[in-house]
């Protein structure tokens, strides 16, 4: 009997019944992937920008007394935005150049069997007053909403007209945006 008992431990397959009850029904626990938005690389307008505890400050030109500075924002939105039925993470970074602008960009960090991918960093906005965002899992979008702008008003004028970027990722991991 304690043989039988053995072998059926040994050789019965351990597959993690879901990874947010745990472990599986011997006690397994499944492979977490952690990702840190906060120390992580980024590709932005061709440049890779890589955050330390959220932040990146690079001179904007050789010998310029000018930085870049590249922030992590936050707005987290989690859900299934690709369709693997992985729980992927949406959020918003910051990139200020030295001049007066303020540019927010999204990106998505994909789930993986091993670990997070990076999609595109995909531009919002200069200036702009981020509010939330969102992932519609039952459409698999990315909804970011903002206040910008009216037409014509200077970029000194404070954001008041509400505003709804939707993007989609690609089969191949690329944020796209959506026309509606």
């Amino acid at each position: 009997m304690f043989l039988v008992v053995t072998l059926v431990f040994l050789f019965y397959p351990r597959t993690p019944i879901d990874p947010r009850a745990g472990s599986d029904v011997f006690g397994v626990q499944p492979k977490v992937y952690t990702f840190d938005p906060k120390n992580a690389t980024y590709d932005i307008d061709g440049q890779s920008v890589t955050l330390v505890n959220g932040v990146s400050e690079v001179e904007s030109a050789p010998g310029s007394s000018s930085k870049t500075i590249t922030r992590y924002f936050g707005n987290e939105a989690y859900g299934d935005v690709d369709g693997d039925d992985d729980n992927d993470v949406a959020f918003l970074i910051t990139q200020d150049g030295g001049g007066t602008g303020l540019f927010y960009y999204v990106v998505v960090a994909l789930k993986t069997p091993t670990g997070y991918k990076l999609t595109n960093t995909f531009f919002v906005g200069d200036r702009i007053a981020p509010q939330s965002t969102e992932i519609k899992e039952d459409s698999k979008e990315l909804h970011v909403n903002f206040a910008e702008r009216k037409k014509g008003e200077p970029m000194s004028t404070e954001p008041s007209v509400g505003a709804v970027l939707l993007l989609k990722v690609t089969p191949e991991g690329v944020l796209e945006g959506l026309m509606k």
